[in-house]
């Protein structure tokens, strides 16, 4: 299945709708030119990852690399709404400690304005819940 993605704006944030698989080749190529193409226009972006059933090591390379290329401009970049295994494998490879990751929009949505306060998702809290 090949990556779609959906785009909206919500206060002034663009939030892109991922469903599918975050994989070599097309999808992250996809991923990898709308970051790219946000980064000169919004630099603010929230991926809602909760469409997203499989990432590869080049779909978390592409994470990084939109994640980079964001915050260079000025921006920065959230996840929202990750499976427990993408929870899983951003533990696993430490990518959990660069992503500011949230369960929910309205956090995600918040953190990007200071005067704002956000609550804290805490990925371990999330990864034991789901094994129960």
């Amino acid at each position: 299945m090949a990556l779609a993605i959906t785009e909206r704006d919500v206060e002034g944030i663009l939030i892109l709708d991922l469903q599918g698989r975050l994989v070599a080749g097309e999808a992250a190529g996809t991923l990898r030119e709308r970051s790219h193409k946000a980064s000169g226009e919004n630099s603010k972006v929230i991926l809602n990852m909760s469409g997203v059933d499989y990432i590869d090591s080049s779909g978390l390379g592409t994470l990084v690399a939109a994640h980079s290329t964001l915050s260079k401009a000025g921006g920065g970049m959230a996840l929202m709404n990750l499976s427990k295994r993408s929870a899983e494998l951003l533990i696993l490879t430490k990518l959990a400690t660069v992503f500011r990751i949230f369960d929910d929009e309205k956090a995600a949505v918040d953190s990007f304005f200071p005067n704002r306060e956000v609550k804290k998702f805490d990925i371990l809290d999330f990864v034991k819940g789901s094994q129960k």
